[in-house]
């Protein structure tokens, strides 16, 4: 199992210590870190600042909106940190949720695993470098067609001044659901598991399977990364921990989407926790987060996370393997658990 230290995004302001979080990763043996991006800071930036102090780790997006950028733009800012890193980059991706697509970049939403299909495509074009890039699709057309209104009709296909490194940096998936887990084992190089749950992982290996063999698929699983997100804790109090990330679980399936639509909520009515969801979604919708995180029960919070003594622990990670994870992505932060992980991974 490979570890990989998840910074995530920043609240009101930067990841306190992160670099000295993403230098005992890499001293540690950690083989990725990663960032994400919400509505505050990007996921590009953060990488590129603490990524320029490491030699060896390689540097991940989990995720980078497909809103956020048009695929050449994505294309551009891979293909750029690609030649700055020496080849460590790894494109993550995501549709996030209506929420952020139409209230944050003012774009429409439908057709989520369409959009990320073409975008992908596209990317991949840009990186072949074999010509010019083209594209007929109905959400990204390249060139622009010249008889949508406010077009000039004067684009023209382009290649990119710059030639990419890699051809074939690898592009990862973030999916939740059983058609868009299908699609990113068909058409990406892995898969980054929001919430992991040991409960879904026959499920989620079959819909894994079921892109696997789809005509054309290209990869299998013998060569596809399955990247878990966990908080993991060593710790003999599992219930100061399971309190510390009780806000979190409350925050992701009850404020993180739009009522109607919260792709989070969905995931964990499929771990059964459907009576507790609705519950923390009408709260939270209401204002009364302290309610909300109150009606978190302790099994849920701890449904995605693993916690408890180092042989605990080491254990549980076990269990996550062997349901098919090839890569824990960590959100510790602090350096003294990383070098314990790093240890741990050793001596496995």
């Amino acid at each position: 199992m490979r570890l990989a230290l998840q910074l995530g995004y920043w609240g009101a302001g930067p990841i306190p210590d992160a670099p000295e979080l993403v230098a005992a990763a890499e001293d540690s043996g950690f083989d990725a870190v990663f960032t994400a991006e919400s509505w505050g800071s990007d996921a590009y930036t953060p990488l590129a600042w603490w990524g320029a102090q490491t030699r060896r780790v390689r540097l991940g997006t989990a995720v980078a909106q497909v809103s956020a950028r048009p695929p050449t733009s994505l294309a551009m800012a891979a293909l750029t940190l690609d030649h700055l890193s020496g080849g460590r980059h790894i494109i993550g991706l995501g549709v996030s949720g209506p929420q952020v697509v139409e209230g944050w970049y003012g774009q429409p939403f439908g057709k989520p695993l369409a959009r990320t299909r073409e975008y992908v495509r596209v990317v991949r074009e840009v990186l072949a470098r074999e010509g010019r890039v083209t594209s007929d699709g109905e959400h990204y057309p390249l060139p622009y067609p010249g008889n949508r209104p406010g077009a000039t009709g004067l684009g023209k296909p382009l290649k990119s001044i710059t030639h990419p490194l890699r051809a074939d940096i690898p592009i990862w998936l973030g999916a939740e659901g059983p058609r868009n887990v299908a699609q990113t084992a068909e058409i990406a190089d892995g898969w980054l598991a929001v919430f992991f749950s040991l409960g879904l992982a026959e499920q989620y290996n079959a819909w894994l399977d079921e892109g696997f063999a789809r005509p054309g698929a290209r990869r299998s699983r013998a060569d596809f990364e399955i990247a878990a997100n966990a908080q993991v804790v060593i710790t003999d109090d599992v219930g100061a921990a399971v309190e510390r990330y009780r806000p979190s679980t409350a925050l992701y399936v009850g404020g993180m989407g739009a009522k109607e639509k919260n792709f989070h909520a969905d995931l964990y009515r499929r771990m059964g926790y459907g009576d507790a969801v609705d519950e923390i979604g009408r709260l939270f919708q209401a204002g009364r987060k302290a309610e909300a995180l109150a009606a978190v029960p302790d099994e849920m919070v701890r449904e995605t996370m693993i916690v408890g003594t180092l042989d605990e622990v080491k254990d549980q990670v076990a269990q996550w393997e062997a349901a098919g994870v090839t890569m824990l992505m960590v959100t510790a932060r602090d350096v003294g658990t990383i070098r314990q992980l790093g240890e741990l991974a050793l001596a496995q």
